[in-house]
């Protein structure tokens, strides 16, 4: 589900400009858990909580200073422990981005965290005009009970372009490929309330 470097876009992709990506709308709150939009401030916390979970298996190192410099891109949700989760929206092109780095704490899974990341990921993704969400993970069961399908890896040649050609595990990493039409995502999205949104920033940058 994540990258250990930088993502790369092709220079011929043409991006939505950053003032078509920005909207400002309320922290989502609920009890004290708290997600909000990172800054370069969080980029030690979210590198942190990525490290501490890499034994697992399940994510791939990042880098903190590119952490820094995308940390726009990701949700956290934080309590009076700091942060406890964390998920990264990686444009892969134009129309198709995807999850990374998706993880929560182990004292604080099983609490719907990971779902409320996600979906305010969709949300996000939604309004920047992505035609479609997806993630590469070994527990596709997850993505889609969250509304994902399983799908052939080449259904997303812009993630095997932009990573997987160069990755040391390519083609047995063992990961399923999931997607989510954003579409259904934007009908969904107008009928959910406003505090289940984080602030939207530029993605690309």
């Amino acid at each position: 589900m994540t990258s250990a470097v930088a993502l790369s876009i092709r220079s011929t992709v043409s991006l939505p400009r950053k003032t078509d990506l920005t909207r400002s709308v309320p922290r989502a709150t609920r009890g004290s858990l708290t997600l909000h939009e990172a800054t370069p401030d969080d980029a030690h916390a979210i590198h942190g909580l990525i490290a501490r979970h890499l034994d697992e298996g399940r994510l791939l190192p990042r880098d903190l200073a590119e952490i820094s410099i995308h940390a726009h891109r990701f949700v956290v949700a934080a309590n009076d422990d700091g942060v406890v989760g964390c998920a990264d929206l990686a444009p892969l092109s134009r129309t198709v981005a995807e999850v990374r780095s998706l993880v929560v704490s182990d004292r604080t899974r099983s609490t719907g965290v990971g779902s409320r990341l996600i979906d305010a990921l969709v949300a996000r993704a939604s309004r920047a005009g992505f035609d479609r969400l997806c993630a590469f993970t070994h527990a596709p069961a997850y993505f889609v009970q969250l509304g994902f399908s399983i799908v052939p890896h080449e259904w997303l040649p812009e993630k095997i372009s932009a990573d997987c050609g160069t990755c040391a595990l390519f083609r047995r990493c063992g990961q399923y490929a999931v997607m989510l039409p954003l579409t259904r995502a934007r009908h969904a999205s107008a009928k959910a309330t406003a505090d289940k949104y984080v602030p939207l920033a530029s993605l690309h940058g």
